[in-house]
């Protein structure tokens, strides 16, 4: 079989793991119209799932033979969500990175975890407990409506405009000079989300997409 054509077919994704996390990995991809391969050793879950997925099997994912009886390599898209068995889960890496799959998802419970998992060939890794526990402490200690964290300390929040910077252009705010954000979108009550410019007027009561280092939108999303 060849490899796909990206433009010509719908996205072809192998998810590895239906517990929790996978399976809502799985059913969401279906959602967005992807092709979805089901993996799972506990034949109760490939069943449960398996009318809702585009295929389902039951297989043994550290086995390379029967990954291609699968034709598990000629996916571009894989998912390993096995976060109850760490050996299966740092094998089954390993496989597919041998099968030289052009983007391997990873569940890692724990950093040490996804340290590994990143060596034997991962290139996303995924702490769904430790990235949402902490998601939840700065919306918890802050004025945050929504906070993602990406690499290299960098952060976009969605807050409230603060009194501080209300009525005048975000031109004349000296919003970015002073706390070295930027304010990127803007949402009126009742209104869709728009691009923020230097002439946009910021009131009480919108909601701010601003972007910067991590410090600093915790700083501005503080201030009142």
């Amino acid at each position: 079989m060849a490899r796909d054509n990206q433009s010509a077919r719908p996205s072809r994704v192998v998810v590895i793991g239906l517990g929790r996390f996978g399976s809502s990995v799985a059913l969401e991809l279906v959602e967005h119209g992807s092709e979805v391969l089901a993996l799972d050793t506990r034949s109760h879950l490939v069943q449960q799932f398996s009318e809702e997925v585009t295929h389902a099997a039951v297989a043994d994912s550290t086995d390379p033979e029967v990954l291609r009886q699968l034709d598990v390599p000629d996916f571009h898209r894989a998912v390993v969500a096995i976060g109850d068995d760490l050996e299966a889960s740092i094998l089954t890496t390993s496989v597919l990175a041998d099968f030289e799959i052009p983007s391997i998802w990873a569940k890692a419970v724990s950093r040490r975890h996804g340290s590994i998992l990143e060596r034997v060939g991962a290139h996303h890794v995924v702490l769904p407990e430790h990235d949402m526990g902490e998601r939840v402490a700065h919306l918890v200690t802050g004025r945050m409506l929504d906070y993602i964290e990406f690499e290299d300390d960098y952060a976009i929040v969605k807050t409230l405009a603060p009194a501080a910077a209300a009525e005048r252009p975000l031109g004349d705010s000296n919003i970015r000079s002073k706390y070295g954000v930027t304010v990127v979108g803007i949402k009126r009550p009742g209104q869709g989300f728009t691009y923020a410019t230097a002439e946009t007027v910021l009131h009480r009561g919108d909601i701010l997409i601003v972007s910067g280092r991590s410090r600093d939108v915790e700083r501005f999303a503080d201030i009142t």
